[in-house]
């Protein structure tokens, strides 16, 4: 009997152990540390808890332009994770990509999985969708610049806590009065190109570039030298003389510098709101940002920023159907209006939002749904529905060396704008020879 009954446990722990063998792994590459990444390992986790055939493996590595230039490199070695997250100026070259990816549309459609385009805010889905409407992404880590600031700096300086800058004018009122009050850092911002090129150009409804800022052919120009963009980098590089303008860097380091106290004002992700309520051990509040009040139309839209996840193409069809299962999990309201809650990010479809308004969420924390009402303040336009360069990557770095010498005092603004564009311009030939 003991030998039978030996031989039962030994057969059962057999079963069970080819069972755990069975389940299909997901490799998803990301990008997210701090706040953000234990959020994001949280979904994962949480997948992974919700049913037994998948697990979804997270992997931080590194930065947006770290983790993409690592996939590309692993895809050709035969080594890409299923999903990479992919900043959204990496959507051209992504597209660009043949072979590399496979359309996320297609995914889900394989995967009888559902999936309607429709569903997601056009301001988000518009932004990952070819001219045929398929949606090439999915989106996940949507977000758009927003202007924070910090009420008790206010208080100090003697400005009204509940009324922040709307206009440029009115932020250099501020400006003078925070610095006048002894606050070190009066200004700094995260993702310069992003904020003070990109949004910029939407939120005053002029292009970036010819062929609708590129979203209509691959033969397009940059034109970010126009008399507005010179006139407000050049205003910028007038606050950092003053030093009512402290530059941060490339990325988002402005993010730290806001949430730590040192800056009384700051421009960056509605994602930073993650990090900042962690941080910050003061009042603060979170607004639309200013615009030039001479410029007719302004403020129109904001556009997006942050990430979408891209699969990955050479898998087997197994493992497509948990990268689907997957999407479709991230894609439910409620997880939806977790993750926006939790970090700030837009809930990307009508149903999150909506779940989100109705549960009081936004009444309790005024502020909340900032991005989505500058994203949706107007209608776009064919300046203001986002970007499509191909090798941006490259083309934004380009931007923000320049921005740096102008910041520096090392080159006037028309100056440096100019050569951004005919730099900028170099890559993109570059990459409309590769994709004829």
């Amino acid at each position: 009997m003991r030998y039978k009954t030996l031989a039962a446990v030994l057969a059962s722990a057999s079963l069970f152990a080819g069972h755990a063998q069975a389940q299909t792994e997901i490799q998803w590459w990301h990008s997210m540390g701090g706040a953000l990444g234990e959020k994001l390992n949280q979904l994962a986790s949480d997948f992974n808890a919700s049913q037994k055939e998948y697990k979804v493996n997270a992997v931080f590595k590194g930065s947006y332009p770290e983790s993409m230039t690592a996939a590309i490199a692993a895809f050709r070695a035969g080594g890409a994770p299923h999903i990479l997250q992919v900043f959204e100026v990496g959507t051209a070259t992504m597209m660009g990509a043949k072979g590399a990816i496979v359309p996320v549309a297609k995914v889900m459609a394989d995967a009888k999985e559902p999936f309607n385009p429709k569903a997601y805010l056009p301001a988000v889905a518009g932004y990952y969708t070819n001219t045929k409407g398929e949606m090439l992404s999915f989106p996940f880590n949507s977000s758009t610049v927003l202007f924070y600031i910090n009420k008790d700096a206010f208080k100090k300086a003697g400005l009204d806590p509940e009324k922040a800058p709307r206009t440029w004018k009115e932020f250099a009122i501020a400006a003078g009065k925070l610095k006048a009050s002894g606050q070190s850092c009066v200004y700094t911002t995260s993702w310069p190109s992003w904020t003070h090129i990109e949004n910029f150009s939407a939120w005053h409804n002029v292009p970036i570039g010819t062929k609708q800022n590129g979203m209509a052919g691959t033969d397009t120009v940059f034109t970010i030298n126009s008399p507005l963009h010179v006139r407000h980098i050049a205003m910028l590089a007038d606050f950092a003389k003053k030093g009512w303008f402290t530059y941060a860097g490339r990325t988002n380091q402005g993010d730290a510098k806001f949430s730590s106290g040192e800056c009384a004002m700051f421009t960056g992700s509605a994602g930073a709101q993650a990090g900042i309520k962690k941080a910050a051990k003061f009042g603060w509040s979170v607004n639309f940002i200013p615009y030039h009040d001479d410029v007719a139309g302004a403020p129109q839209n904001s556009i997006i920023g942050g990430a979408s996840l891209w699969v990955m193409g050479g898998k087997k069809p197994a493992e497509y159907k948990g990268v689907a299962k997957f999407l479709a999990y991230l894609a439910k309201p409620e997880v939806q209006m977790d993750w926006h809650t939790a970090t700030g990010y837009v809930p990307i479809t009508m149903a999150s939002y909506e779940m989100t308004r109705k549960s009081g969420f936004y009444d309790k924390n005024p502020g909340a749904d900032m991005a989505v009402k500058e994203l949706t303040n107007k209608a776009p336009t064919a300046n203001s529905k986002g970007l499509r360069f191909g090798n941006f990557v490259q083309g934004r770095e380009v931007i923000e060396e320049e921005m740096e010498a102008i910041f520096a005092g090392k080159k006037d603004a028309k100056a440096g704008l100019d050569e951004a564009v005919k730099r900028g311009n170099e890559i993109l030939r570059k990459f409309e020879a590769a994709n004829k």
